[in-house]
């Protein structure tokens, strides 16, 4: 990991005690700097970018405690050790806090010095190495995106608009055999594109850029807007959609796009999963510090043993009376993604055969 002999920064104001350190590090290979204060210490750490620092704790000018927090700001992938002749419990505790890694009280050994340098170096070796991989995963999500969208899924969005042009007859007369089989490889298509889809926005999720795009809105509108929408497929499905006595105030910290995304999910489930004649209705409520929505139906109910699982990726209840639903089992997974990032949360009750409530909590506005 060390493309270099590392770099080890002595801050002591005592020359005596520079001087050592010097001579016990470069003596078994290291490249040692040193700085008689903390402002030339940091100054040091900016232009020589060290592997690790020793810091006294006690020195004119700034402090060694004020040099810990500094360091951490200049880079805090620097391991911190810090040297004392007036160790405290007290402030070795507080050392740990502004990020030191270490504590090796005055007097010490040239032996103890060196060792306490390699644990210090080989816990930043396991940061760089923890930091690379991190680095790597987000190139290989990146480029699995890529790959998704522009291998996968285009191809497939021309073979279904394929499909379509013969089942139009716009190629020819086609026959009902013929009828039959394209219809199905159609819909195994569409399948397909729907977990390609939910399968991008795992990889797309966010926190980070859900929480960069958090603004003021209602959460009403939100969730009347897809009522209006969703009113064909409840329609279809002999279900009734309606949005219940909800509390005046609203607004939450969210982001639309995403969160419409989660009640499109909980409000399609609840149709789909519903009885004949059965009812989905949507209510908003305000808490303490949160605005709750709960999407509540009449349908065939979840299992007490499913509901611990159902927010996992890839999860379908088994229900029998459903085997006809197709689905990713995805959509859940991302919903409650989604809910985290926004920092709040999102729970289900549920009792077969009398139906199932999703409840998302969110931070008021």
């Amino acid at each position: 990991m060390f493309e270099k002999n590392p770099v080890i920064l002595v801050i002591d104001d005592e020359e005596s005690m520079r001087d050592s350190c010097f001579q016990a590090l470069t003596r078994v290979g290291f490249r040692a700097e040193t700085a008689e204060d903390g402002s030339i210490g940091l100054e040091k750490i900016k232009e020589t970018k060290p592997d690790l620092v020793l810091i006294d704790l006690k020195m004119p000018g700034i402090s060694g405690m004020d040099v810990l927090e500094k360091v951490k700001e200049i880079d805090p992938n620097i391991i911190s050790v810090v040297i004392t002749g007036y160790a405290t419990v007290e402030s070795a505790v507080e050392a740990m806090k502004k990020g030191a890694y270490d504590f090796l009280p005055k007097p010490f050994t040239p032996e103890e010095l060196r060792i306490i340098i390699s644990r210090g170096l080989e816990r930043r070796k396991l940061i760089l190495e923890t930091e690379s991989l991190r680095k790597e995963k987000k190139l290989i999500e990146e480029n699995f995106i890529t790959m998704v969208t522009h291998q996968l899924r285009s191809p497939l969005v021309a073979i279904q608009q394929f499909f379509e042009v013969i089942l139009g007859g716009m190629v020819g007369e086609v026959q009902e055999k013929q009828k039959d089989m394209i219809t199905r490889s159609r819909d195994r298509m569409d399948g397909l594109l729907k977990l390609i889809d939910d399968w991008l926005d795992v990889a797309r999720l966010s926190g980070g850029q859900i929480v960069d795009k958090l603004k003021r809105l209602s959460l009403k509108k939100v969730i009347k807007k897809l009522i209006e929408d969703m009113q064909p497929l409840a329609q279809k499905n002999d279900v009734s959609l309606e949005f219940g006595p909800s509390s005046e105030n609203d607004l939450v910290q969210g982001d639309e796009e995403t969160l419409e995304q989660v009640f499109s999910n909980l409000i399609t489930n609840a149709i789909r999963y519903n009885k004949p004649k059965g009812k989905v209705v949507i209510t908003i409520k305000e808490n303490k510090d949160f605005i709750s929505a709960e999407v509540k139906d009449t349908g065939i109910g979840i299992a007490k043993e499913h509901l611990p699982f159902i927010f996992d990726q890839f999860y379908r209840v088994k229900r029998g009376e459903d085997h006809k639903i197709k689905g990713t089992g995805l959509g859940l997974s991302i919903a409650k993604k989604i809910v985290d990032a926004h920092g709040g949360s999102i729970k289900a009750s549920s009792e077969l055969g009398k139906g199932s409530s999703f409840i998302v909590l969110l931070s008021k506005a």
